[in-house]
């Protein structure tokens, strides 16, 4: 069984001020593109770099997550860390992911430009960053993953087939 971290990166959801909604929003979008069984590890951290750092660390190196997606902590703001904990944990940046969120987030949102997620491989785990608005996070997704089956392919995690009426998964040849 696939496993699937969903990060949470937000001060006043960590401490209970609000109510998560991004992270549901990963999952249920989840729910609906991938046809393989999988298991989500959630996990909800207040923005910092050593505490999104740790919770990458932790998914990647011990509870053994295939892929870990981020939601939040990626503007400009003082508070907004996740890409500097990214940078400590990833042994390869994979920038292209950045480059097509921010690509395709721009085609609606002119604030898109201020948008620093990234992705980036650590061990056998696949991590990108997503933005925090739940709508923002499934325009990412439809844009980005179409590629994520063969990345997890090509550095040996587990093998993720996507439902084709959500979003096609693409393996060369």
């Amino acid at each position: 069984m696939v496993k699937i971290g969903i990060v949470t990166v937000s001060d006043r959801a960590s401490s209970g001020e609000y109510e998560d909604a991004s992270g549901p929003a990963i999952a249920a979008w989840l729910g609906r593109a991938i046809a393989t069984p999988w298991e989500p590890l959630r996990r909800v951290v207040p923005d910092g770099v050593e505490s999104v750092a740790g919770a990458l660390r932790e998914l990647c190196d011990e509870a053994g997550a295939d892929l870990v997606l981020t939601t939040g902590g990626t503007g400009p703001s003082p508070r907004d860390l996740t890409p500097e904990a990214m940078k400590l944990v990833m042994e390869k940046e994979l920038p292209g992911f950045g480059e097509l969120m921010r690509k395709i987030s721009l085609e609606s949102v002119p604030t898109a430009i201020l948008s620093r997620q990234t992705a980036g491989i650590r061990g056998r785990t696949l991590i990108i960053n997503l933005p925090g608005k739940p709508r923002s996070i499934e325009v990412c997704l439809n844009a980005v993953f179409p590629a994520v089956p063969y990345c997890l392919d090509l550095i040996g995690a587990g093998r993720i087939e996507t439902n084709e009426a959500v979003v096609a998964g693409y393996r060369p040849g």
